[in-house]
């Protein structure tokens, strides 16, 4: 099978490349150009140490969408995360659309994640399910990946364990190996993602600190650097721990707790369904629900409202559900669905 693996110079592209060679497979491997910040030269030494072809693409035009809205989702109050936007939308899109042109099979890249399928109401759906490694797990990054992207997408690393991995990696000499893993924006390579906001809209006004029963107890420094769930950098002094319990663009202020911000009930919107077929008005699914991509997934029930939208009652209240972020939906280990916390 011809495979065109995505590769990014770092280890667990450059292993699941390997690790298809091995299985018999003709793979070449692809760098998305999306920004300045793009590691070409990883990739190139990626590539040639596993002796394949490498082509460029260029998605920069394509990733302005992405860039656009990581400044629009926080001058509103939220907080995005930009790989669940980017991943259908750039990397994944680009990566097939320039397979299907030259004459690929199949795509591949080293996230950890496992492509399957549902029989839903006597239809074959594609969708993802949980990787081996749980710590390193990505479908909650990757729910928003249409059917027709996982049809034919291959993840070689979906069994896999990250430390196994090294391991192998230094055994044969992949150059990758070395590497250092990134965990920053990868378009704010900084991380002030303040700054990067500001540069292009200009400052943010200052506006009041209040707690939940309105009362004012100091002044922040922009909507922009600012989370839910955030204690550390407020600036204000209260006596006791204080966390941000929401974000009121509209008046521009923070309304703090002392108790952090605690709900059971999360309404979602802009879903889209993987495992499962459109629901109707009303129907429920008893899950389980991912709030951010480092949690546990937590027991809820979801009432879907026909119209990409959900109501979902967690079984315990949860901490700092933060809009902007993602609910992702499973049934066990497989994904159903995902939309954006409102």
């Amino acid at each position: 099978m011809r495979i065109l693996v995505g590769l990014s110079g770092g280890i667990d592209s450059t292993y699941a490349a390997y690790k298809l060679i091995n299985e018999g497979h003709e793979v070449e491997g692809a760098v998305i150009v999306m920004h300045e910040y793009t590691e070409l030269d990883s990739a190139r030494e990626a590539a040639q140490s596993l002796g394949i072809k490498l082509h460029v693409i260029d998605a920069v035009d394509r990733f302005l969408a992405v860039k656009d809205n990581f400044v629009n989702e926080y001058s509103r109050g939220r907080t995005p995360n930009p790989c669940v936007i980017c991943n259908p939308l750039v990397k994944f899109r680009a990566l097939l659309d320039y397979a299907l042109e030259h004459g690929f099979d199949k795509i591949a890249t080293g996230h950890y994640a496992t492509v399957v399928t549902r029989i839903e109401q006597g239809r074959t759906l594609y969708t993802l399910k949980r990787a081996r490694d749980e710590r390193k797990d990505q479908t909650y990054m990757l729910h928003r990946l249409g059917r027709d992207v996982l049809s034919r997408l291959v993840f070689p690393l979906s069994n896999e364990i990250k430390d196994e991995i090294k391991r192998k990696s230094a055994q044969i000499g992949l150059s990758a190996v070395e590497r250092k893993e990134s965990q920053e924006i990868c378009f704010i390579p900084d991380n002030d993602y303040a700054a990067y906001i500001e540069g292009i809209k200009g400052p943010f006004p200052e506006g009041d600190f209040v707690l939940e029963d309105g009362s004012v107890i100091g002044r922040h420094k922009g909507i922009v650097r600012y989370t839910v769930g955030q204690r550390k950098g407020l600036g204000v002094s209260y006596g006791e721990r204080i966390f941000v319990n929401s974000i009121n663009a509209e008046k521009n202020e923070i309304v703090l707790s002392t108790e952090g911000s605690f709900t059971d009930k999360v309404s979602v919107s802009d879903l889209v369904y993987s495992g499962m077929c459109d629901p109707k008005k009303g129907e429920k699914r008893e899950a389980a629900v991912k709030l951010r991509y480092l949690a546990s997934p937590t027991p809820a029930s979801v009432e879907f409202d026909g119209e990409g939208g959900a109501i979902i009652t967690l079984a315990r209240p949860e901490r700092a559900v933060t809009p902007g972020q993602s609910a992702v939906i499973y049934d066990g280990d497989e994904l159903l669905a995902g939309g954006f916390i409102d």
